[in-house]
């Protein structure tokens, strides 16, 4: 029996989440040519096809998505056995702040490598929908480190990835011939609820708050259930959603942005820079003071 090197595998993993050779390569710094040798590699030793190559992306084999849960798997072990061996000296309490867009979806995988490779560290995790909320306890000390979500372009924090908001709405219930619109929102304080006003307003479109939630499970779900229609980041899209940008007036660019504590311990540190480096957000190149 071959073994699987661990680099192939983390490699296999990122493409399996994009599904697009291009966009995994970017994502891991290296060609594409080099994401493709691996990926050829991989399924030598496997002695199975992982993906189908076609003009539009990849697709997994049934082998490939069988492997993607046994990889995942074993990385995690795999971070597990090296992290409590090589950071057993980094310790303390970690205290982040995020939206619970990203607490619930593109944060997991990370505070999972986090948790793995720190066994030592303390996090604790506080949501909020309302970005101005979270930088409040930033500067009052009572978060470490926090991940917000700001307008595209404006100051503050290292910029991460800009992302597209989208309006949502369900497969079943079709909300766009409403007199007046229903919406299925975060409560008041969130970006997302304050952009759908005002180009809804400035559109000359009657709409009304049909529901409210502080999490994201929440609002989605009323969007599934055909009480409104919503408003999510694109890279954070669900397939059972359908994206009604085309019928509703467009909405504004956001960055995702990393703000850290003045004064903080080492092993905060070490989660700020798994969260830069992560292949899950697109770095701008440009970090704002």
């Amino acid at each position: 029996m071959r073994d699987l090197p661990i680099n192939l595998l983390r490699t296999f993993l990122v493409v399996a989440e994009t599904l697009n050779l291009t966009e995994a390569a970017r994502l891991l710094h290296k060609a594409p040519s080099t994401v493709s040798m691996q990926l050829n590699r991989l399924e030598e030793l496997v002695a199975n096809p992982l993906m189908e190559r076609g003009q539009h992306g990849v697709r997994l084999t049934p082998a490939g998505i069988q492997l993607t849960n046994h990889a995942r798997q074993l990385l995690n072990l795999h971070d597990q056995i090296v992290g409590s061996f090589q950071n057993m000296d980094i310790d303390g309490t970690v205290r982040l702040g995020s939206h619970d867009q990203y607490a619930s979806r593109t944060l997991s995988p990370l505070l999972q490598e986090f948790i793995l490779s720190y066994p030592e560290a303390q996090l604790e995790v506080f949501c909020d929908h309302s970005p101005d909320t979270l930088l409040r306890k930033l500067d009052k000390g009572q978060l470490d480190i926090a991940l917000v979500e700001m307008m595209a372009d404006s100051t503050g924090g290292t910029r991460l990835r800009r992302d597209s908001l989208v309006w949502v709405g369900s497969r079943d219930h079709h909300l766009l011939g409403s007199p007046v619109l229903p919406l299925a929102v975060f409560d008041e304080g969130c970006y997302h609820r304050q952009y759908a006003r005002r180009v809804l307003e400035e559109a000359g479109i009657s709409y009304r708050i049909a529901f409210t939630s502080q999490s994201r499970a929440g609002v989605l779900a009323a969007v599934r259930a055909g009480v409104g229609i919503g408003i999510i980041p694109l890279h954070t899209m669900e397939d059972d959603l359908v994206i009604l940008n085309e019928e509703l007036p467009p909405l504004p660019e956001t960055e995702v942005a990393l703000f850290t504590g003045k004064k903080v311990n080492e092993a905060t540190k070490r989660l700020e820079q798994i969260v830069r480096d992560s292949p899950l957000f697109n770095p701008l190149g440009v970090a704002h003071q």
